[in-house]
């Protein structure tokens, strides 16, 4: 090969390397914004509950959220002309379904009929790090001792601030965010798994649309038995966790988390239960005890360490 022909063979090589960095940039920079927007999104899903219960019942609340975003969900995938996704998506689909469709949306109403907004927060502010323990186990790369330490030390420390804030005993509340954590957790990890190789909006879609016969039947039910008011804050309310939180949120998040991975994306969501917190003091005027922002702060920092932790 001539000296020519190499300088040019070396500047494509060049070239081609720098497009491709370009690229790399370009995606990380977009699914940081993404998965940040998802974060801002869902940190509003708790007041938007809260005002949703203004007028709705808990179990109702739950069920017409649901059924409300799978009619967005259907008009999306109609008007896109989506194919049904591959037969080995659909278990997954289903833990995306049962976790952030039903599971995590009932849970969490029920237990915001007697916990507040900022308690709650404090206790739901573990996802992160329960994401990323749950993907670590179904993925079998297994995180290094200091992860699993910094870990345990978050999950004590959550568990704790509950047991200090009811005399020593968890209350049915505290039961159903435990819950709702780790069935949010399961659904994070494998929405944020497939959204590797699927559209992001297509993995929740399809996940409000497999658990739309549960939430039709759950509203059939539950209008009959629980008395509706349609207030300004109620509508609003429904509105914001059936559009946004249930499914525009996920759009955005999981969309990320495909473009910079379930780790990455699981950093920038430590910033949510901090921002709920805020909604929850100029939103519904809620006071803080102290022991709400040191405990946010701890577990902030626990999870800090679990994500900057390398596998072992």
């Amino acid at each position: 090969m001539s000296a020519t022909a190499r300088a040019l063979l070396l500047s494509d090589m060049g070239s081609n390397s720098s497009a491709v960095i370009e690229r790399r940039v370009s995606a990380r920079s977009s699914g940081t914004l993404l998965a940040a927007l998802g974060v801002v999104a869902f940190s509003f899903s708790f007041p938007g509950t809260v005002w949703a219960l203004d007028g709705f019942g808990p179990w109702s609340a739950t069920g017409v959220r649901g059924v409300l975003a799978a009619a967005i969900a259907v008009v999306a995938l109609l008007a896109t002309r989506s194919e049904l996704p591959d037969r080995a998506d659909w278990p997954a689909l289903a833990v995306v379904a049962g976790g952030c469709a039903i599971g995590f949306p009932l849970l969490t109403t029920l237990a915001l009929q007697t916990s507040t907004t900022a308690h709650s927060a404090v206790v739901i502010g573990a996802l992160p790090m329960a994401t990323a323990v749950i993907s670590a186990l179904r993925t079998r790369v297994y995180p290094s001792k200091v992860f699993w330490a910094a870990a345990g030390a978050g999950a004590a420390t959550v568990i704790a601030f509950t047991l200090a804030q009811n005399g020593g005993t968890p209350t049915v509340a505290d039961l159903y965010l435990f819950a709702a954590l780790l069935v949010c957790a399961a659904g994070y990890a494998e929405g944020g798994r497939l959204s590797a190789r699927l559209p992001g909006w297509r993995v929740i879609a399809w996940g409000v649309v497999l658990a739309a016969p549960v939430n039709v039947a759950v509203s059939v039910l539950a209008l009959a038995e629980e008395p509706v008011e349609l207030t300004a804050k109620a509508v609003a309310g429904m509105a914001y966790i059936a559009a946004v939180s249930q499914f525009g949120g996920f759009v955005v998040w999981y969309r990320g988390m495909g473009l910079i991975g379930v780790a990455k994306a699981s950093q920038l969501q430590l910033a949510q239960p901090l921002l709920t917190l805020l909604w929850a003091v100029l939103l519904l005027g809620e006071e803080l005890t102290p022991a709400v922002p040191v405990t946010a702060a701890i577990v902030l920092a626990c999870i800090v360490v679990t994500q900057r932790s390398r596998a072992s």
